[in-house]
């Protein structure tokens, strides 16, 4: 198995699904030639030729239409938008017609496509470079969203999704592209959609999120484990559909739950996840669910943005909130 970083595992799952099944292209803006703009295509054109791996003009929602096109006529298409706050172009693509097309052909037609997409901040972008969005997306029947958070999740998942009859929307949290490394299988490796993945086991308390914040909230687990308070750390990983079975098991498990995530606040998906357990766990529970979370607010540039994201201060706050209660 090799080393490699997530934005390196998504070109090795690329790679492999372009290399095995000739239905799958990969195209957007400047992925062929220079590679995408964090370089997660790299390589690929030159591999695979302009047929398979190619450009598009700049036309967010060309690209969403052009892949539904190409996936109810057979093929399965990835089409990379270059930030995450590029697709709203694309929204009606995508709502209106991709994820509608299986019920409105009564199973006729199906529409299995991916778009990837960076997402998230904490890169110092300028403004519709650092969204969090998921929960607009998961709102949306028809519609899959997977955030991955490890490089071998980053395979194993994209090769899943590429591979899945129904559309997919495929965020990547895009300052975790270098910096997390772990082997990943070679070659054939798939990871299931809808299934959560422990991180962490724990006793005291469950701690509930996905993407970019999988690293700052390990870092509190770890100094919680040092005081001897025992947190469980569970990734997501599918917003939707969710692993519902995982979030009751550890919110009944533990009786105590927090959620972080970056996304602002108001209709966050932490909202969604309290619901369901408030629904089917509450008896379980020996406090209300704390959420830490992003502010109503865009995300602002960068000289705020650590003000805007969540760290460990307030998350260590949010997990006191629940052992004082």
């Amino acid at each position: 198995m090799a080393v490699l970083t997530i934005l390196e595992a998504i070109r090795a799952a690329l790679d492999y699904e372009i290399g095995r099944d000739p239905s799958v292209v990969v195209f957007g803006e400047d992925v062929g030639f220079n590679g995408g703009v964090f370089r997660a295509t790299e390589g690929l054109q030159k591999k695979y030729g302009e047929k398979r791996v190619f450009d598009t003009p700049l036309g967010e929602a060309g690209i969403v239409g052009t892949a539904i096109g190409m996936s109810i006529n057979g093929m399965k298409p990835v089409g990379e938008i270059q930030f995450d706050g590029f697709i709203y172009p694309g929204f009606d693509q995508l709502i209106s017609h991709a994820a509608r097309i299986r019920t409105r052909s009564r199973g006729k037609f199906n529409c299995p496509l991916v778009i990837r997409a960076p997402c998230s901040g904490g890169v110092h972008a300028p403004e519709h470079h650092s969204e969090s969005m998921e929960a607009i997306y998961a709102h949306t029947p028809g519609l899959k969203v997977v955030i991955p958070s490890t490089p071998s999740d980053a395979k194993g998942l994209l090769i899943s999704a590429i591979r899945d009859p129904d559309p997919v929307l495929f965020l990547e949290p895009k300052r975790m592209y270098r910096t997390v490394k772990e082997e990943v299988p070679d070659g054939e490796y798939t990871v299931p959609l809808g299934k959560a993945r422990l991180v962490r086991e724990g006793t005291n308390i469950s701690m509930i999120t996905w993407g970019s914040m999988i690293p700052t909230c390990d870092e509190v687990v770890q100094q919680f484990a040092a005081q001897g308070v025992s947190i469980e750390l569970l990734d997501l990983r599918t917003i939707s559909p969710f692993d519902m079975t995982a979030v009751i098991a550890t919110a009944q498990k533990t009786g105590r739950v927090i959620i972080v995530h970056e996304a602002p606040r108001t209709g966050g998906f932490a909202g969604e996840l309290i619901a369901q357990i408030n629904e089917k766990a509450l008896f379980s529970l020996k406090a209300p669910v704390v959420r830490v979370t992003g502010y109503d607010t865009v995300m602002p540039l960068y000289k705020l943005e650590k003000i805007y994201l969540p760290d460990t201060k307030r998350i260590i706050a949010g997990v006191q909130q629940l052992l004082q209660y």
